[in-house]
């Protein structure tokens, strides 16, 4: 399908590329778009908790004869552990002074714009910590004192958790990305497939078919079927113009040469001298080799233009061998040669009679060539499984094997048949008129009897 196309890459291919590479970063954007999300959350859910315990540790603060006590409550840092189990720290500072807690826990401190709670991811103790750093003020006989108190924890379940989600974050965009990658080359297949209808339904179609194309298709292809609707129509025109010029060609130099025939003929009654005997039979020769390639041309060209147009009848096979039989009866009786047909006469197939008719004239004209003078030509019409067989027997020299398949060609002769005016159409045509009727043309040559045989298989209707 694809013999001397120039093709540069593929349609599917690069919109499958495309699709997938589309789906691939989608995919991306998903795992990151998760993973920032759940950090988030997680990270909020912590602060949300260290924030609570800092705040119920401020809120025991009190001062008792003058001095600050804090009474940190069990519930402040139990929370923390209930969560998971990292590690918690603390430590409250009086006027920037060290209270209780842990004395090296540094204290996050406060920006510009923040509020009393300060939150900062650090280090400590070889162990990253989320830590949170809130301040209240008390008052006190001899001024207010400024009580803060730093809550931390460890990242270890934070990172187990977002590790977790992390794997479960992957497999939900590797599946994201298999399932766009699916519909990314189902998408591909139905985008092109318009175009593979398109070349299957104008692969399907004959030699001779050229009518527009008419199926429903995509805008995007309208160019392309209208391009294609053109160049098909140009072609028929310049088709139908040869045609018509072979015929009238044809036609026109028929009736000369018969003129001429006649007058050489004449000439040869006339004169005695054996070289101008000689010269004459050898013009008549090849006005009979003329005149024989211009009605097969005629032929050809009517069964050309109307394997197009078929004129399809039911058609009995026997009784259109017999009407052709009778046309030629009379050039075989001029020497002495018998016409005969035979068959079932109930088997009918569908089809142009006229050229059905045409190309078993070309036949029996062949046979009658042929054929030893005083010989029969025999037309059998029989069944063969779903075909009906139409054969012409005749008694002649038979095919050369080695030119059997090649003798349906244009134009081709036997090596048997140089003696013999002939132009190499007849085959040529007999063949194209069972091609457009669906079936094929058999040459063989007849068994422990001399001559050749041709068979018409025909569908039967």
């Amino acid at each position: 399908m694809n013999s001397g196309a120039n093709i540069s890459g593929s349609i599917r291919r690069r919109l499958t590329l495309q699709l997938l590479g589309i789906a691939a970063v989608l995919a991306a954007l998903l795992f990151v778009m998760v993973m920032t999300y759940a950090k988030q959350v997680a990270e909020e859910s912590q602060d949300n908790i260290l924030s609570a315990s800092a705040t119920s540790i401020l809120d025991s603060a009190a001062i008792q004869s003058g001095e600050v006590t804090v009474d940190i409550p069990y519930s402040a840092l139990s929370m923390l552990g209930n969560v998971s189990d990292d590690r918690v720290f603390y430590r409250v500072v009086v006027n920037g002074k060290y209270l209780t807690g842990y004395e090296s826990l540094p204290i996050a401190k406060a920006s510009k714009g923040q509020d009393s709670h300060r939150f900062i991811t650090s280090h400590y103790l070889g162990e990253s910590i989320r830590m949170v750093s809130a301040t209240r003020r008390l008052s006190n006989a001899s001024g207010p004192v400024e009580v803060t108190v730093s809550v931390a924890q460890t990242l270890k379940r934070q990172r187990e958790t977002l590790e977790r989600i992390s794997a479960n974050a992957a497999y939900l965009g590797f599946g994201f990305f298999i399932a766009a990658a699916v519909l990314g080359i189902l998408t591909a297949q139905s985008a092109v497939r318009p175009v593979q209808t398109l070349a299957n339904s104008v692969s399907k179609r004959g030699p001779q078919d050229l009518r527009t194309v008419q199926a429903p298709v995509p805008g995007e292809m309208a160019p392309l079927v209208v391009a294609l609707n053109r160049f098909m129509a140009r072609l028929k025109k310049s088709l139908t113009r040869s045609e018509e010029f072979i015929a009238e060609a044809a036609h026109r130099i028929r009736t000369p040469l018969a003129v001429l025939r006649t007058q050489a003929e004449i000439a040869l009654r006339r004169v005695e001298r054996p070289e101008n005997r000689a010269a004459l039979k050898e013009m008549i020769r090849a006005i009979d080799e003329s005149s024989r390639a211009a009605g097969q041309l005629l032929d050809h060209a009517m069964v050309s233009f109307r394997t197009d147009h078929l004129e399809v009848k039911d058609i009995n096979l026997l009784d259109l061998a017999e009407e052709t039989l009778e046309r030629l009866r009379p050039l075989a009786e001029m020497q002495d040669k018998t016409l005969s047909s035979h068959g079932e006469e109930t088997t009918l197939i569908s089809g142009d009679a006229i050229l059905i008719q045409n190309a078993l004239s070309n036949i029996l004209d062949n046979a009658i060539k042929y054929a030893p003078q005083g010989e029969d030509v025999q037309v059998v019409v029989t069944s063969e499984d779903n075909w009906v067989v139409l054969s012409v027997y005749d008694q002649g020299p038979g095919f050369a094997p080695e030119d059997i398949d090649q003798l349906t060609e244009r134009f081709s002769r036997g090596k048997n048949a140089e003696d013999t005016v002939g132009s190499g159409l007849g085959l040529t045509i007999a063949e194209e008129v069972t091609q457009a009727h669906g079936g094929h043309l058999k040459l063989s040559n007849r068994t422990n009897v001399r001559g050749a045989c041709v068979s018409f298989y025909f569908p039967q209707s």
